[in-house]
Order: C-alpha cells, then structure tokens, then sequence
C-alpha cells in the first residue's frame, strides 16, 4: 500500500519536494534505502541488522510500500526453506543519488559540532557558534 497523495491538486501533489517526501516520509526509509545502497542485494533479517532499532512489522510494511512506490524490488526463489531478497530498483537508485546532496549537508552540519553546536548552543567552555548566513 502506498502512501495516500494529498488532496487538492490536479496530481495530488503541490511540488516535486512533495512527491519525494511521500516515497521517502518517516524514520526508516532513508535508512533502508542507505542499507540497499551498500549492499546490491539484502535479506529480510540482514536488513534488520543494518538498521538497528526498526522493528519487523515496520521494515516489512515499509518494504512493502517502497516495493509498490517502486523503488525496491523483491525478488523471492522458489526454494525450500524460502528465500527473499531485496534490491533498489533504477527509480531507487536514482533517489539514492537526489540524496547524496542532503546526506553531505547532514554530515557536515554534525561533523565535529556535535548536536549542542547545530542547534546554536554554545558548548560550556568555547565561545557561541556563529550564526548561519
């Protein structure tokens, strides 16, 4: 099951940002998406391990959205016992790389500030972080 569009547009969304968001929106499908980037091909309980603190019922259900957005393929063998792996999609991998630009602007707000500095706090013996231009 997809995510529900918004209301109120001819297409359901009011921006490209709009689209993204609604194939990407919550905690874990960056993650996911970060996990099958590293690795071309993962299992279930492989998976799991990568993103630690996502619960089953919620990897499963996000798989199964991202899987209908298009942008995860499952791909199960015809094996005893049962095997499914999951992979990016072109449509995935192409999304992975519209994020590169906000993982580097992530990594280099936290490099060597820590959370106190990228919220302005100032930390307890240095001066007050500069403000943003």
């Amino acid at each position: 099951m997809t995510t529900l569009n918004r209301p109120g547009t001819p297409d359901a969304h009011s921006c490209g940002i709009d689209a993204a968001m609604e194939v990407i929106g919550g905690k874990w499908k960056v993650l996911i998406l970060w996990a099958l980037e590293e690795h071309a091909r993962l299992r279930f309980g492989e998976m799991r391990r990568l993103v630690p603190g996502i619960t089953e019922k919620v990897l499963a259900s996000h798989l199964r959205e991202m899987e209908a957005d298009g942008v995860v393929l499952r791909v199960s063998y015809d094996e005893v016992p049962p095997r499914v792996e999951y992979a990016l999609t072109e449509d995935g991998r192409r999304l992975n790389e519209a994020l590169g630009p906000l993982a580097d602007w992530g990594r280099g707000r936290w490099v060597g500030r820590g959370p106190a500095a990228a919220q302005g706090v100032a930390p307890p013996d240095g001066p007050s972080p500069s403000p943003a231009a």
